[in-house]
């Protein structure tokens, strides 16, 4: 098994060992409404990560203990297929995905115009069919896509993206490799409209230098996978018209 020390994650030129630049993302395909039984969904592929996002709600909130009376609360339900990983993953919830599903939860709570619906719930579902590094921003963005074609008022579409640190070099969207054996990663999601925060973690060690290198990396990122996202939903809206 390979340690970090044999392990060389950028060579000599600065490419990447999937032969990315530093600044530079994996694929991302991006579809929106692939269910039809949900109220809003997403299908998105990010670099070697599948992942499927589905918008329930607003509904009334049950068991009705839980009902806010002034706004609706956001359950968003992060899950790794069993299937999604080399080593077949337990299934069900453990304690990984009870954190991103809170953090995720929280953050679509910051664009979400949660006062119109008192009472209310707006279930969203995340499931990570197939895994490679990077799923927190991949399926906060493909939620991000799935409560726009909801219909769910929002302030803006949320959008995350993940920098880090390989080698002693800052660079975007780490890899399975690059995330297995790099010195940092830094998970970032934004409202692209207003720039605030919405999620920002961070696994490893970064200088004072070195955050704000790969913060606006992550930010300059966001951007980019956002106009994917708007693309998206542009298209799914576009071949319903060509069809009418």
């Amino acid at each position: 098994m390979s340690s970090k020390s044999d392990v060389k994650l950028i060579d000599s030129k600065g490419k990447r060992l999937d032969g990315r630049k530093p600044d530079e993302l994996r694929k991302i395909k991006i579809e929106a409404g692939v269910l039809h039984r949900a109220e809003g969904s997403c299908y998105l592929e990010w670099g070697g990560n599948k992942v499927l996002a589905a918008v329930y709600g607003p509904r009334e909130a049950l068991p009705r203990h839980t009902q806010n009376p002034l706004r609706a609360i956001v359950n968003a339900r992060y899950n790794m297929a069993a299937f999604s990983v080399e080593d077949r993953k337990r299934p069900g919830p453990d304690r990984r995905s009870v954190e991103i599903s809170k953090v995720i939860s929280e953050a679509l709570e910051k664009v979400i115009l949660t006062d119109k619906f008192p009472r209310a719930s707006i279930d969203v579902s995340i499931e990570v069919l197939d895994a490679e590094a990077g799923t927190r921003c991949a399926g906060l963005t493909a939620a991000g896509v799935a409560l726009a074609d909801a219909g769910i008022p929002m302030k803006d579409i949320p959008v995350a993206c993940a920098a880090g640190k390989i080698d002693g070099k800052v660079v975007l969207d780490l890899g399975k490799e690059e995330d297995n054996f790099g010195d940092a990663d830094l998970p970032v999601a934004i409202s692209p409209r207003t720039g605030e925060i919405l999620l920002l973690q961070m696994d490893g060690h970064l200088t004072l230098e070195e955050f704000d290198e790969a913060f606006d990396l992550a930010v300059k990122g966001c951007h980019i996978v956002s106009d994917i996202q708007k693309k998206a939903i542009e298209d799914k809206y576009k071949a319903v018209v060509e069809v009418e």
